[in-house]
């Protein structure tokens, strides 16, 4: 068990959602939290939160699609809350639209952001880890990162991508003290539904599953990641029924293809999609 008390966190993607919620529960297990998104009025709000119980934060506002912006950010962190323990790459977004409905420039932001926005973060914050020996790299990746989803290729690519480096980084690093996780969360009430329709056009299958089995808070991946941090591992999932699915899809490829395929002629007939 790691005792997380004033070690310092960096936080992408942290005005709202899992961000927010793991920047309060980092900062309630007692680490010091530096926290970046591009919405610095919500950043300013989290971190009078946390400073008003006690706890020590930093906001900073950036894209983590700009390389140099992540890495001032790291360096800010460092200079006000000293040496990086870990670092949460948590910021991205989706869309609902079919492959052909998708431009090249909406598919290439997709992976600019969800994709190179985590290598971003975590490549200033690694030489540091790695001359202590010691540090924590966490990647917010899906549940869907094991299953190309219809209407969702983009988002599940970019989660792939996450996991397969950070698996792959899992080990390269380990040797050198660095443990690497990745974090598969199922929906969450969120405002990630917001951002998706903003960017895919209004259609009632992005008001869907708001509710239900599959739908967690935010806080419950935020308590997943904070006994992550205390007791790494290399996966972090927050429904073992959508593990153990996501389990079988993968020893049963036709199975799963029938399920999706049947998903998706439902939804072309609605007319949820073009």
């Amino acid at each position: 068990m790691i005792d997380l008390h004033a070690k310092p966190i960096a936080i992408t993607g942290a005005s709202s959602g899992i961000g927010r919620a793991t920047a309060s529960a980092c900062a309630q297990a007692g680490m010091y939290v530096a926290v970046m998104a591009r919405r610095r009025d919500m950043l300013d709000e989290l971190v009078d939160e946390i400073r008003g119980e006690g706890g020590r934060a930093i906001a900073f506002a950036g894209s983590v699609d700009d390389p140099d912006a992540c890495a001032r950010f790291i360096e800010a962190s460092e200079r006000e809350l000293g040496p990086t323990h870990a670092v949460f790459a948590n910021a991205g977004f989706g869309s609902y639209k079919t492959v052909l409905a998708s431009s090249e420039a909406e598919l290439r932001r997709m992976f600019e952001v969800n994709f190179w926005g985590s290598l971003n973060v975590i490549n200033p914050a690694l030489p540091g880890m790695l001359e202590r020996g010691r540090g924590h790299v966490l990647m917010c990746s899906s549940c869907l990162s094991k299953l190309g989803v219809p209407f969702h290729a983009a988002y599940c690519a970019t989660k792939a991508c996450q996991d397969m480096f950070g698996r792959a980084m899992r080990h390269e690093l380990s040797p050198r003290g660095v443990h690497v996780s990745t974090v598969h969360p199922i929906g969450t009430r969120t405002d990630f539904r917001d951002t998706a329709r903003a960017h895919s056009g209004s259609t009632p299958a992005m008001d869907e599953q708001t509710q239900g089995p599959f739908v967690q808070p935010a806080e419950t991946v935020a308590d997943a990641v904070v006994r992550c941090l205390r007791q790494p591992r290399g996966e972090v999932w927050t429904s073992l029924s959508v593990r153990l699915a996501m389990a079988v899809a993968l020893a049963c490829p036709g199975l799963a293809d029938w399920g999706l395929g049947r998903m998706a002629r439902k939804k072309f007939e609605r007319g949820d999609v073009q």
